[in-house]
This record gives C-alpha cells, structure tokens and sequence, in this order.
C-alpha cells in the first residue's frame, strides 16, 4: 500500500462521527502510514441529525457526493495509482457508483484497491432500511459494492454470517470490532471516578428507534421503580426523537412520574461524564453490531450489561455475568443487581480489545490480516472463539 485514501464520515455531535477521524489519524500516524482524508462538504453547520436515523438523510448524501468528487478529480489528476488504497468508513456512500464506471474503463495495473466497511443495512433483518421500506434498492447498491471491492470489513462473526447469507462473493474479513480509542475517551474526562463514587445509576444511551427496543429498558425501569437507590437515565446526543413517537410519548409520562431521568442533547462530553459517574450501561437491541457504546462505558470504568444475542457473545468473549437472557426483564434485572454492586473484574479488556480495530484493518490492507479472512461456509466456527 502506497497510499491510504480516507473516505471518512461527516462529523455530528451526539454521535461516535465526531471523533472517528481523529482516532484514525492517531493510528495512522503510529503505524507511519501515508494517508489523506479526502475532503468532503458539510450541508450546514449544525453537526447534528435533522431527517432520518443513524446519519442526517440529506448530510449523508451532500457529504458524500461532494466527498467522491474530490477523489474522482484526484484519480484524474493520477494522484490515485494502483499501488492505493481506498477505504470508505461506510459501504452507503452515494456517488460511489462512479467508482466501478471509472476502473472498468481504465488500465487494470492502475485500478486502485477498494476496502468498504459493512455495518449493516439490507443484509440486516433488523436494520432501519426495512423499517422504512429501502431494503430493495439497498439491495441492489449492495451487488454493485460486492461486484468491484476488494474486500469488505465486517464487525463481527454474526455479520459475516449474514454476508454469506445473502451470497456475498467479494473476500470478507472480521475485524471484530469498531473503530475506537480508548485513551482519548478517557482524556476526555480527565479521571475514571471510583466506583464508591458513582451513582447507581444505569443508562441506556442508543438511539431511541424500535430496532434499539427502547420499550424493553422502560419496562424494566417501570416494573423495578421502587428498588432502593437504583436510577434509570435515558441519554442521547440530540432530542429525544424516534422512528415510533409511541416511545417518546411513554419515556416523557414515565419522567414526568419520576420513574426515570432524560438527557438530551449532550456532547461527547457530556456524555462521558454521565458515563464516568454511572455504573451500568443497558442494552437491549435488536440490531446493534458491536456497539461503540460498550466501548465507551467501558473505557470509563462503567459496568456493561447486553442481551447474549447477535454480535454481543462475541465481544463480551461470552461473559455470562455480562449478558442476560434476550427479552427477559427478570434475568437482565437479575443481573443488574449484581452490577449496581460491584465493578466486573474485566472493566477495560473490551474496550482494550476495541481500541485495536483500527490497527486490524491496516494490517488486512497491507497484506498481514489473513486470519481475519472468512471465505469458507465453516464462518460460523469462529463464533465461539474468545479473541482476548
């Protein structure tokens, strides 16, 4: 690899965007890699979510094609050899058809490499695009990635699976994580608080969207609102907003009671210092590959709590006392007894184990990842593996 061309993600406050370049650039920098962030145009200055999930509707698609028509002016102007790479943070990226337009009709010795990042979308049952009805022509944009990459990066062993589900043929390779830096999360904050310190306090910070079961978390807070001591917090990074107004119509009543507490709009930081005074942090979605969030809260010293479903086992490396039965508020209330109480003797090894991902894909664009190469129908061998 002569050249990493970056095509990274635009920045939005409340979200892991803000950061993922700055933590690219600190790797890239150790590892000596030459790289360029292709530059892209912001649709406004908000860095916030306005239509849509995950990103901004109409931010995602002006970034984007702005972002592919700098590196097509870069690639006419031979700055783009066949000795590069080019490595799309997000498989969506509107304007990337251009790409295989382009090297079909140039010299194969001067093709570029293309590595995408996969992290979900129509190979995901219960990703947003079926929700909203998009899942065909997603579909159809996926074929076209899956035609001309060079390889794809998945998250984990559970979205490899579904890859090979759906007949993917281009090389796919677990880098079984995402992108993360723990050291500036914990910068970010100072000092990890001791946990006689902390609140008992348990947060649920994804998005507040049905595929995230936000209705579960408010069950679990409703049925156990006398528990001595124990808060229920829901926090996130913009307004409280949903793909169903159901649930923000019952988080509101059930604030209004006292059952639970609401942030909203909280930056980074604002984030990390709820985090860093918390002791648990609660998941219970259906679809969530990974999950950034389970970095963070462990990086700063909170306990973590998950359903043993779909990429958790793996990131967890099967921790029973970190994972409850899916969809059992008794088992997952069960286990948040024993959580409230005492800091897991493993608080660190995810996000220790997270803040490599970036290192993984680098060694896999180079050459030196093969292990990471998942090309047989025996993929789901490596499910079970404990990997640190």
């Amino acid at each position: 690899m002569r050249k990493l061309f970056y095509m990274g993600l635009e920045p939005y406050e409340g979200r892991y965007t803000l950061q993922l370049e700055e933590w690219s650039r600190r790797t890239f920098q150790r590892r000596n890699i030459d790289w360029l962030s292709v530059p892209g145009t912001t649709i406004d200055n908000t860095k916030s979510i306005q239509v849509g999930q995950v990103l901004d509707a109409h931010g995602r698609s002006y970034f984007s094609m702005s972002q592919m028509m700098n590196l097509v002016q870069m690639m006419r102007n031979g700055e783009v050899t066949g000795e590069d790479v080019i490595f799309f943070e997000d498989m969506f990226q509107p304007g990337m058809e251009s790409l295989p337009y382009i090297m079909d009709q140039i010299p194969a010795e001067d093709r570029p490499k293309v590595w995408i990042r996969c992290l979900a979308q129509a190979v995901d049952p219960d990703d947003f695009v079926h929700v909203w009805g998009m899942s065909k022509w997603m579909s159809l944009y996926e074929e076209m990635c899956n035609e001309f990459v060079t390889g794809v990066l998945a998250s984990n062993e559970e979205m490899v699976a579904h890859m090979k589900i759906a007949n993917w043929k281009a090389p796919i390779y677990n880098i079984s994580g995402l992108a993360f830096d723990k050291l500036e999360v914990q910068l970010r904050v100072g000092e990890i608080k001791p946990w006689a310190e902390r609140d008992n306090r348990i947060v649920f910070a994804a998005r507040f969207d049905q595929e995230k079961q936000p209705d579960f978390f408010m069950d679990l807070a409703e049925k156990h609102e006398f528990v001595d001591g124990m808060k229920f917090a829901i926090v996130q990074g913009g307004p409280l907003r949903s793909n169903n107004p159901k649930y923000v119509e019952r988080a509101r009543e059930l604030a209004d009671r006292g059952v639970i507490e609401i942030f909203e709009n909280q930056k980074k930081n604002d984030y990390y210092n709820i985090l860093n005074s918390s002791k648990v942090l609660f998941n219970c979605a259906l679809q969530d590959w990974t999950s950034n969030t389970v970095s963070e809260a462990d990086a700063l010293g909170c306990n973590v709590l998950f359903p043993a479903y779909r990429s958790f086992p793996e990131i967890f490396a099967n921790c029973h006392e970190r994972m409850y039965i899916p969809w059992s508020i008794t088992d997952a209330f069960n286990k948040l007894g024993h959580l409230v109480q005492t800091p897991h003797r493993d608080i660190g090894k995810i996000s220790d184990w997270t803040s490599a991902t970036i290192d993984r894909y680098i060694d896999i664009m180079q050459g030196n990842g093969e292990q990471w190469r998942r090309d047989t129908n025996r993929y789901r061998d490596h499910v079970a593996e404990t990997k640190y």
